[in-house]
């Protein structure tokens, strides 16, 4: 079925179409998809580390425990070889789900090479079913939310995992980045504002701009509220700890407003 198809009918599954998609992402070399160096590791593994939620801007030490040996940790929707084995040299037990095998198979590439141990897991981040109640210290999950239509399943599902005291570290764009028209911004640097928020790829650009503009088989992308973001955790029942912005770190925008915020959540 085609995007346009998709868009006449609502048929869509985003969780097949950006599994395709982000498989490819990583045949194309998506910076987000290059495994970290076997150097990256030995230097973890020294207690020299950090990892990024948001952006490049590296995530405050302070938001995880002070040792993470023995920690157990859910690297949700973080595949890429990036983040997983990093927190996995330091200490931690590490566990990874993403929707995409070809990430997944990044974190496994780096697990062989350096003798990292972790697991990997294929799924989708709203159903974490596959993990009993209060299995997790620690919920890892950069910004990714933005390739699912709703946020409700991501903030029970993580908080059930959690044990009690655990946290989630979440990084999540801002959705103002999706007022603006996409040929504009990347093509021009210019922020001509286009959109009515929420955004979805699907309602509010043609399936040919799209395809024009990002290629075939691009992932979906959807705008989500503050209300979604925020105000879905703490429906969920967690209390909020920690918040930090960062610019976008590949568009226009970087100039005008952050493209990306984090929170720190805890279970209590």
């Amino acid at each position: 079925m085609s995007l346009n198809d998709w868009q006449t009918t609502g048929a869509v599954d985003p969780v097949a179409h950006n599994r395709v998609a982000w498989d490819r992402q990583v045949d194309q070399g998506n910076e987000w998809s290059r495994p970290v160096s076997a150097e990256t590791v030995a230097r973890a593994r020294a207690g020299d580390w950090s990892v990024v939620l948001i952006g490049y801007q590296p995530v405050d030490r302070s938001w995880f425990p002070a040792d993470l040996a023995g920690v157990d940790v859910l690297c949700l929707a973080s595949g890429g070889g990036q983040q997983g084995p990093t927190l996995a040299a330091a200490g931690a037990r590490v566990t990874v789900l993403d929707n995409s095998p070809r990430q997944l198979e990044q974190d496994e590439l780096v697990a062989r090479r350096d003798n990292v141990p972790l697991r990997t897991v294929l799924g989708d981040m709203r159903d974490l079913s596959a993990f009993g109640d209060s299995s997790f210290d620690l919920v890892f999950n950069p910004v990714s939310n933005l390739f699912i239509p709703e946020l409700a399943g991501v903030w029970r599902e993580s908080f059930r995992v959690l044990r009690p005291g655990g946290a989630l570290l979440c990084g999540f764009l801002n959705p103002d980045v999706y007022l603006f028209d996409h040929e504009a911004l990347d093509q021009r640097g210019e922020l001509v504002v286009r959109h009515r928020l929420p955004y979805s790829d699907l309602t509010h650009v043609p399936a040919g701009e799209r395809e024009r503009l990002f290629g075939v088989d691009a992932p979906l992308e959807y705008s989500h509220s503050m209300a979604g973001q925020l105000g879905g955790q703490l429906a969920a029942g967690f209390v909020i700890t920690g918040f930090e912005e960062a610019p976008h770190h590949s568009d226009a925008t970087a100039g005008w407003l952050p493209g990306y915020f984090a929170t720190r959540a805890v279970k209590p």
